[in-house]
């Protein structure tokens, strides 16, 4: 190991520690939702001790900060992934393969963000629920891009109908506790973006 590698080395263990805190409370809170998650209970799912937490994120409101933008750098790492398919339906219909693909998460939890915006936006502070919109926004844009590149007349009403029949699916799976809601709908979007009704 070289002098700059053990300058280095502890920067990287708290980044590390940093990075293990984030996962575990985009995950944590989704299962939970963030008045009934502790920052013990995120602690103990990423395997810190609960007072290494405070090092790191002062507040829970933090915590949940870094789980927004968690689910944000999921989001661009997916549609990074799309994007290196040459055609916008297809990435199209990847996203909603990839929606689909997580039915049983969505049916036993919701929708990450939604379910994350819906019980921010109970809350007073109006901070942390504007920076759940800015996540549901980003897929917004890169949704209605797609459908710009595609020629379509209206592409951030699109967008909206779109990553609506999301957000209807995912939470309707949730409250019937039925993943295949996810599956039929998902197939359904899918005919409709391989020129089914409604499809330019």
């Amino acid at each position: 190991m070289t002098d700059s590698e053990k300058v280095r080395s502890p920067r990287a263990k708290a980044g590390g520690k940093r990075r293990l805190l984030t996962a575990a409370a985009a995950r944590v809170l989704h299962e939970q939702g963030v008045e009934r998650t502790t920052i013990a209970d995120i602690a103990r799912a990423a395997g810190v001790p609960a007072g290494n937490v405070y090092y790191y994120f002062k507040t829970k409101d933090e915590l949940v900060e870094a789980a927004l933008a968690e689910h944000a750098g999921h989001l661009r790492e997916l549609t990074d992934e799309l994007d290196r398919l040459p055609d916008p339906r297809d990435r199209l219909k990847g996203l909603v393969g990839a929606w689909v693909s997580r039915r049983d998460t969505a049916a036993r939890y919701g929708c990450p963000t939604g379910t994350l915006a819906a019980e921010l936006d109970k809350r007073d502070d109006g901070g942390l629920d504007l920076a759940a919109g800015q996540v549901v926004r980003l897929l917004l844009d890169w949704v209605a891009g797609q459908y710009r590149e595609l020629g379509d007349a209206d592409p951030e009403g699109r967008a909206l109908t779109l990553v609506g029949a999301y957000q209807g699916m995912s939470l309707l799976s949730n409250a019937l506790r039925d993943p295949q809601i996810m599956a039929r709908e998902g197939a359904r979007l899918i005919r409709e973006l391989d020129g089914g009704p409604g499809m330019t």
